[in-house]
C-alpha cells in the first residue's frame, strides 16, 4: 500500500482547505484510513481517521474537520474548515490494517504512512 498526501498550503485564519490521499494497492472496508498532523517541535497527533463506514475524531477535530473515504477511487480527504493559526502542521496520511477500536487514535497502529502535507494557517 502506498499513499500520497496532497492538498496542503497557506490560509488565513477562518479559511478552509481540503486535504486528500491517494492510496495504491489493496485497502479493505475495515482499514483504517486517517489523519495525523505534526506542528514544529511537537509530537505527532491523531487528527481523524474513518474504517468500517465510521469515523472519529480529535477533540480539536471534532465540529471542523471531516473525513471521508472514497473506495471506488481509492482516495481519503479531509475537509478542513474554521482554520486556526494552531492548525499548522505537517498533516500525514495512514492506513491500519491490524486496528482496533482502542488503537484507531495511535499512530503506531498504522502500518503504511504517506509523505507529509505542509498546511500554514496564518492569523
Amino acid at each position: 500500500v502506498q499513499l500520497q498526501a496532497f492538498g496542503g498550503g497557506l490560509v488565513q485564519a477562518g479559511g478552509s482547505l481540503r486535504l486528500s490521499c491517494a492510496v495504491s494497492g489493496r485497502t479493505f472496508h475495515s482499514t483504517a484510513m486517517g489523519w495525523f498532523r505534526q506542528a514544529p517541535g511537537k509530537e505527532r497527533e491523531f487528527v481523524a481517521t474513518t474504517r468500517s463506514g465510521n469515523e472519529y475524531y480529535a477533540n480539536f477535530a471534532k465540529g471542523r474537520f471531516t473525513i471521508s473515504r472514497d473506495n471506488a477511487k481509492n482516495t481519503v480527504t479531509l475537509q478542513m474548515n474554521s482554520l486556526k493559526p494552531e492548525d499548522t502542521a505537517t498533516y500525514f496520511c495512514a492506513a491500519g490494517t491490524r486496528t482496533i477500536l482502542s488503537t484507531l487514535r495511535q499512530g503506531t497502529a498504522y502500518d503504511y504512512w504517506g509523505q507529509g502535507t505542509l498546511v500554514t494557517v496564518s492569523s
